[in-house]
């Protein structure tokens, strides 16, 4: 290993991490040792007695005798030196094992951030990624236009169709990346809302679409009610049954059920759509992705944030949502939400 490659390795956050953790371990450690040793000293060479303790009752001249003293003092100072050699093992072992403990350390509470660095780096470039797309369009439909020497009125209304239609998904853009950033970041008040009041408010915003396509909607949730945020509630399941209307074949059905499981209450949502691949079914509520490789039949517009917004909302109210899915046979949700206390049993 170079030198370039060593101040790269020592200049690393985990080295300098694990560093400034092995210098808190090193300086209690040795603080410890000099007071222990020092309380130690003390106390070895207080097992040396006074002169007067030394003096044989057969001496007349009443001195001590100097072969004592020094076989003491030696006694001692071999005490000292076992004592220092045992706290420099000591510390010598915790120079090792603290290294060791801090660099492990160092990497688990480094992992969690440098996760977090890398998602908001893959949420910006997938930010700049969408917004550049509509941006794009609107400036080669201008420039396009702008060569030409004479622009009829039919042509104009047609390229400020073009650049307000782009203008919308910039639009829509921007309000999905604000809904999410608004939940990820503030919490929602949890009180008992009825699954049922918030069911039907559900259906009634998608049923147009759902109505346009030929789609009909079972819903059969019995009378039961859950810790959540109604409005918010609302929102989760239209973006769930707006997606089983989008990718669900014409005529089909989505049966909308609910049941008890200890103390949490299970929302299934089951369509007859072009289901997810099992690759894409960990990602799906990964902001921006969409399952292209399952859909590759449908052309639908959307920009992969409805799924991450509606996790991020349930997350908020304590509670799962999941996923089961196969291609060509459809997908079927499960949110699963508290109980409510004051509620009809199931």
């Amino acid at each position: 290993m170079n030198t370039t490659e060593l101040k790269r390795l020592f200049n690393t956050p985990t080295t300098r991490l694990a560093a400034t953790y092995l210098l808190i371990i090193m300086a209690m450690s040795i603080g410890f040792s000099i007071v222990f040793y020092k309380t130690s000293a003390q106390q070895l060479h207080r097992q040396v007695p006074p002169d007067a303790l030394l003096v044989r009752p057969q001496d007349d001249q009443h001195k001590p005798d100097p072969a004592i003293r020094q076989f003491l003092e030696l006694r001692a100072e071999e005490g000292r030196d076992v004592l220092r050699t045992r706290l420099i093992a000591i510390n010598i072992g915790a120079l090792l094992l603290g290294g060791g403990l801090s660099w492990w350390l160092a990497r688990r509470n480094l992992r969690p951030i440098e996760a977090a660095m890398e998602a908001q780096s893959r949420f910006v470039s997938d930010a700049s990624h969408e917004l550049r797309t509509p941006l794009t369009a609107i400036q080669t439909m201008n420039e396009v236009t702008l060569r030409k020497p004479r622009l009829s009125l039919a042509e104009a209304k047609e390229v400020i169709s073009h650049n307000t239609e782009e203008a919308l998904k910039l639009k829509s853009l921007s309000d999905g990346l604000l809904n999410l950033a608004r939940q990820e970041e503030i919490g929602v008040s949890a009180r008992p809302v009825s699954l049922p009041d918030v069911m039907t408010e559900a259906i009634n915003q998608v049923l147009p679409n759902a109505v346009a396509k030929g789609i009909s909607i079972d819903e059969q949730v019995p009378k039961v009610s859950v810790l959540a945020s109604h409005f918010p509630l609302v929102q989760v399941v239209v973006i769930i049954l707006d997606n089983a209307i989008k990718y669900s074949r014409k005529g089909s059905t989505i049966v909308v059920t609910a049941e008890r499981h200890g103390r949490y209450i299970r929302l299934h949502i089951i369509d007859q759509g072009d289901g997810i691949s099992e690759a894409d079914l960990p990602h799906i509520f990964e902001r921006f992705y969409r399952a292209d490789s399952a859909r590759s039949n449908s052309q639908r517009d959307g920009y992969g944030l409805g799924l991450a917004i509606a996790h991020a909302i349930i997350r908020q109210m304590h509670g799962t949502i999941g996923v089961t899915s196969k291609i060509g046979k459809g997908s079927h949700f499960v949110i699963a939400l508290p109980i409510a206390k004051t509620q009809d049993s199931l």
